[in-house]
């Protein structure tokens, strides 16, 4: 997720006052708490999206499940939740979502599939903690978390029902097999951008051992 800041509050936001809110401005709810997002994200996190955006998109084409794209609302209440008595509204950078009733003209409204979060700095700790909480009590079977300055990506994946087991982790040359759905590799060294060439111009004299 682009960075973001919390508007702290006494009063528990629901769906409906979210919906009441200026259209121009990017906000999440996480149990009825307000959380401001920045409008312009970082070029290497929309770098990061895009990839992994056609990526997905190349392989779930002609297929059941979909892939939806910030910004794009994933409310975590059940089928038939009066927006009143809905207090976490969240928008992923990425939802993988395979159920089509859950779909209609405001977005999501159960958990997606798959989720994917791309760190800035400012979301981290919120990324990391809070809302794998969110998502792992929600029931997204998958939930990965895309790192662009360590370069790496955590992947947490239901052990049993509703619990993530142990992150997985991966660098940016690795091939992360998806498991739930038959035959889907993405390969970040695809997804992340090749690192600079640094040449340096006066470089050592070779090493020669003394005889």
């Amino acid at each position: 997720m682009a960075g973001a800041t919390r508007k702290k509050t006494e009063k528990k936001f629901s769906y409906a006052d979210y919906l009441k809110w200026n259209s121009e401005e990017r906000w999440e709810l996480i149990e009825g708490q307000t959380y401001s997002m920045s409008p312009a994200p970082l070029p290497i996190h929309q770098k990061l999206l895009v990839e992994l955006v056609t990526e997905l998109n190349l392989y779930f084409r002609n297929k059941t499940c979909e892939v939806y794209p910030a910004p794009f609302d994933v409310r975590m209440a059940r089928l038939g939740t009066r927006s009143e008595d809905i207090f976490t509204v969240i928008q992923p950078d990425i939802s993988i979502v395979c159920d089509k009733d859950k779909i209609d003209d405001k977005g999501c409204i159960g958990a997606p599939d798959l989720i994917i979060e791309i760190l800035s700095p400012a979301t981290a700790s919120r990324d990391h903690i809070l809302k794998k909480a969110i998502y792992e009590k929600n029931g997204v079977r998958e939930y990965w978390l895309v790192d662009p300055v360590h370069r790496i990506v955590s992947v947490y994946r239901y052990e049993t029902k509703n619990k993530y087991g142990a992150a997985l982790i991966f660098d940016d040359q690795a091939r992360v097999e998806i498991p739930m759905f038959e035959g889907l590799q993405i390969d970040l060294a695809r997804v992340f951008p090749p690192l600079p060439v640094i040449v340096c111009e006066n470089p050592p004299p070779p090493y020669r051992p003394e005889r």
